[in-house]
């Protein structure tokens, strides 16, 4: 069995208890970061064995992971935060036990774009995921010129290094739309900015950002 474990996004206590229950009993958990799991895994007394599985090593793990999954063993997937396949590895590895007829579970949990979508008053009923854009300026304009007509609330993840530059050739590319920033979601410092990209764009001007963020637009209306 392939299990998807969902964790915590910054608050430790965020996990499920089910969660936990599936890291206690499989044979190995395949990890983003084995040091990050790693610390979350001594948190709650779990001895597990642990393999890399991240973008880098995708195309090698995913034969390996699915060899040790025919054996009939079980394997839980995790990724550094969140929900393992949504803007992290795991989508190739679901796809390949799909067609290898294994089973596959999940234990839900965290997800950053829910929380972040819900916390933020923008329109939930409709909404687009976006992931990372390019990082490339141009690359970038391009890939947010594409959802100008998008109806739906969207939903884009950036670093601290390149957040106000998304947001400069958002508000170029929407228009000076109803928008939210957030930051640092659970943790200590964390921060909803709800406020029109215009706004947005001059309050991370010249700013030193640090943590993870999360832009989100308004989709067009009418």
């Amino acid at each position: 069995m392939l299990y998807l474990v969902a964790t915590p996004i910054g608050h430790l206590d965020d996990i499920t208890l089910r969660a936990l229950e599936i890291l206690r009993s499989v044979d190995i958990v395949l990890s983003e970061d084995t040091r990050r799991t790693g610390r979350l895994l001594k948190h709650y007394g779990i001895s597990a064995r642990q393999m890399a599985y991240h973008e880098h090593n995708e195309q090698r793990a995913v034969p390996k992971a699915l060899a040790v999954l025919e054996q009939g063993r079980d394997l839980a997937l995790v990724t550094d935060a969140g929900t393992p396949g949504i803007a992290d590895p795991g989508y190739r590895l679901v796809q390949a036990a799909i067609q290898a007829e294994i089973p596959v579970s999940m234990a839900p949990g965290p997800s950053a774009p829910v929380m972040a979508l819900v916390l933020s008053g923008l329109p939930v009923h409709r909404f687009s995921f976006c992931g990372f854009p390019p990082r490339r300026p141009t690359a970038r304009r391009r890939y947010l010129e594409a959802d100008a007509d998008r109806v739906d609330t969207l939903i884009y993840f950036e670093s601290p290094h390149r957040v106000h530059a998304l947001i400069a050739d958002a508000l170029e590319a929407f228009g000076d739309r109803r928008a939210a920033l957030a930051n640092d979601l659970t943790k200590l410092h964390e921060k909803i900015d709800r406020s029109p990209l215009s706004l947005l764009c001059e309050e991370t001007r010249d700013r030193r950002l640090r943590g993870e963020f999360i832009l989100l637009v308004e989709g067009r209306s009418g």
